[in-house]
């Protein structure tokens, strides 16, 4: 069996700031930018990998979500406890400088983990939580 992740999906809050944060600050390409009845969803891709995207996502627009959950995702996103993703790069000093240069909300600095990863942590405008560790 030969299964792959080919997408995972974080709320966004404000499209444009989505769109500043990952096409702009982490340099991944927009893969599609679809508009329906005042949302919007982006599908955002790290460059040279086609295979792997993140779906932005307005969110709580499941018309099986009540009012009370809707108002718990949104309580959640705004502290930030809602959704995260784990991304990897070799040169994590360097994303880390590039990111933290650009304004974005840090979480934890390059760190040596007890577990064996080194790894930095920052939030995306909507307060996704973002890990990004070293590939070694």
């Amino acid at each position: 069996m030969n299964i792959t992740i080919n997408a995972s999906f974080l709320p966004h809050t404000d499209p444009e700031a989505a769109l500043a944060f990952y096409r702009d600050i982490l340099g991944f390409e927009v893969r599609l930018d679809v508009g329906h009845g005042g949302m919007r969803w982006l599908t955002v891709g790290p460059a040279g990998q086609p295979d792997t995207s993140i779906v932005l996502t307005p969110p709580a627009v499941d018309p099986g979500i009540t009012a009370d959950e809707r108002a718990t995702i949104a309580e959640m996103m705004a502290k930030g406890t809602y959704a995260g993703i784990l991304l990897a790069t070799p040169e994590l000093d360097k994303t880390f400088d590039r990111i933290q240069a650009a304004g974005v909300e840090v979480v934890q600095e390059p760190t040596e983990q007890p577990y064996g990863l080194r790894d930095c942590a920052v939030r995306d405008p909507s307060g996704n939580l973002i890990r990004i560790q070293e590939l070694r």
